[in-house]
């Protein structure tokens, strides 16, 4: 029977070993486990913030872009005046030169 018992005692031995082996396993995981979940929270915030200044970002953008488009307008339409302006002093110059030229002709203005 002091066999037995020995050998009991030797098996008890190890299942308390295999025991304190999966504990301290365990601890490790669990340790683990907390560290990635505070990565994670981390990474989380860090996205968070990372998305409002992408959404700041593309309004600011698109208030640029909208400003940007409004000036391509008043400067299509300002060229477009300026060019009847000078279309219209080319006009202008052209009949004055006429009138001029006419009224170098006219006998009154010849001079002798």
């Amino acid at each position: 029977m002091t066999q037995q018992g020995a050998l009991l005692q030797g098996y008890n031995n190890e299942l308390v070993k295999c025991i304190e082996d999966l504990c301290m396993q365990k601890q490790e995981l669990t340790k683990q486990i907390q560290q990635a979940e505070e990565e994670r929270n981390k990474l989380q915030h860090e996205i968070q913030v990372l998305n409002e200044e992408l959404e700041r970002v593309c309004e600011n953008l698109a208030q640029k872009v909208a400003s940007r488009n409004e000036l391509d307008k008043i400067l299509a339409e300002t060229e477009a005046a300026y060019m009847k302006i000078l279309d219209s002093s080319r006009t202008l110059l052209n009949v004055l030169k006429k009138e001029v030229g006419n009224l170098k002709h006219t006998p009154e203005l010849k001079t002798n």
